[in-house]
């Protein structure tokens, strides 16, 4: 059975900024859903909640397994939720999980520090977009630029999320992990705080550290990370297949 992906994007972006991973699978024949989640991208209307952000990656990755082993993906905030979707005490058909710039738990002062850096931003003229784009303009290549800004920016969702991560148990959720797990942040990323703790309550963990990237590793660096999802995809072939056998 082929492995089938699922990408789960992080705040205020969309699906659109999965397009270099969608397109370097579709490539190779990977079947990849790239998912909206509430109040972003197609669903901007819709108001965010971690229970309808569940639901939705629920449903993708449902459908998914009646087709082949699921890889899910997910970065920053996608990737927080999805840590805690993938340790869920009724496991979900999860074959196989990758969290990109994700490393840190979202509590206390960090994440207030976080919301008012946030705050700050959304107060700007146009919530400080021309600062956004240079940034992007600056940091990612010619390629992936225009993606993370492609399906609109979530900013009405974006305090609403943040202050909804604060209720997830990743502790618990990490500890119950049980399928290959690849952890990858950049090596400027400011949620890496936390990635030594991540790799030691999940220890079939790898943790991937690309050099000279931010938090924007997906973009800043496609092809690494499309190498990355070459080494799980061919992982979790290799473990689906007959003995003998590699998919």
């Amino acid at each position: 059975m082929t492995v089938q992906v699922v990408l789960v994007h992080g705040i205020r972006t969309s699906a659109t900024m999965w397009r270099a991973q969608v397109e370097h699978l579709s490539a190779r024949g990977i079947p990849a859903r790239a998912l909206d989640l509430p109040g972003h991208g197609t669903r901007m209307a819709e108001t965010f909640t971690l229970d309808g952000a569940f639901a939705t990656i629920d449903e993708a990755v449902r459908d998914a397994a009646t087709r082949g082993p699921v890889l899910l993906v997910g970065h920053s905030m996608g990737g927080l939720i999805c840590t805690e979707y993938v340790g869920r005490d009724d496991r979900p058909p999860v074959a196989g999980f990758i969290g990109a710039s994700c490393t840190s738990v979202p509590r206390g002062v960090g994440l207030a520090a976080y919301r008012l850096i946030a705050r700050g931003f959304d107060a700007l003229p146009s919530h400080g977009i021309w600062f956004t784009k240079r940034m992007l303009a600056r940091t990612l290549p010619p390629e992936t630029r225009d993606d993370f800004g492609a399906g609109g920016y979530a900013f009405t969702a974006q305090d609403v999320a943040l202050r909804s991560l604060s209720v997830l148990d990743l502790l618990e959720a990490l500890g119950r992990i049980d399928v290959p797990t690849w952890f990858v942040n950049g090596q400027y990323d400011q949620l890496r705080v936390n990635e030594r703790l991540f790799c030691r309550l999940v220890p079939q963990a790898e943790l991937i550290v690309v050099p000279r990237t931010t938090h924007l590793v997906t973009a800043m660096r496609p092809a690494v990370f499309n190498a990355v999802l070459d080494l799980a995809v061919a992982t979790l072939g290799h473990e689906a297949a007959p003995s003998g056998r590699v998919v």
